[in-house]
Order: structure tokens, then sequence, then C-alpha cells
């Protein structure tokens, strides 16, 4: 990514998460949180990484759930509509197009500090 498009991209990071917390009425979406934004060379499309702040139980695997399926319903259904409001907030010509995609990474880290402190519990 060229430093243009990380700052197009933190742009929309930002806008977005404004627009998810303020303006983003579909129920199917709670709390999420945007993990990364890769905007394409030529604006054409922007990946937004994703992750449900309460996807993965205390103590259990991280693996896609029912809930995580729904929100990804949800944003997807709702890219039109946040791309349209992006479009007024920021000054340039063209906005990307939206593809949200799932980042289990929070999960995943999680997970590992589970499994880090059991490790520790068990040492003397």
């Amino acid at each position: 990514m060229t430093r243009r498009t990380e700052r197009l991209g933190e742009q929309i990071r930002g806008e977005l998460a404004r627009l998810l917390r303020q303006e983003l009425t579909d129920p199917r979406v709670g709390m999420i949180t945007l993990t990364r934004i890769d905007v394409a060379p030529d604006l054409s499309h922007a990946k937004v990484f994703w992750s449900a702040l309460d996807s993965v139980p205390h103590g259990k695997t991280p693996r896609p759930t029912h809930a995580d399926a729904d929100t990804a319903k949800g944003l997807a259904s709702a890219a039109g509509f946040l791309r349209s409001q992006l479009a007024r907030a920021l000054a340039t010509k063209r906005v990307p197009e939206l593809r949200f995609v799932h980042d289990d990474s929070l999960e995943v880290g999680a997970e590992t500090l589970r499994l880090l402190k059991e490790i520790d519990r068990g040492t003397p």
C-alpha cells in the first residue's frame, strides 16, 4: 500500500467507526471493531476487516459463530449506505466499494492468552 492509500484507509476506518456507532440501525451488526482497511491502489474497492468484540465466549476455541454470520450479512447489506455516507464525509472524488471481511485475529489472540495463562498455572 502506498502512503496515500494508507492515509485514505485510516480516514475510512475512522468515519466508518463513527457511522457504525451512530448511524447504522441494523440489529444484526452489534459491537464490532474495525481492525484494518486495505484500499486498492486505484481506489476501486476497500477491504474492511472487522472483528466482533463478544464473539468468543471465555475459555472457548475461536470459530465463526452464528452471530458472526449475521453480522457479516448485516455489514454486506449496509455497504451501499455506508459508502454513500462516506462520499459525503470524505474529500475525495472516488469512494471505494466496501467489502467486509471477518478478521479472527482478536479471537486467536484471546485464545493464545488463555492457553498461556493455563500453562502458567500448571507450572510450579
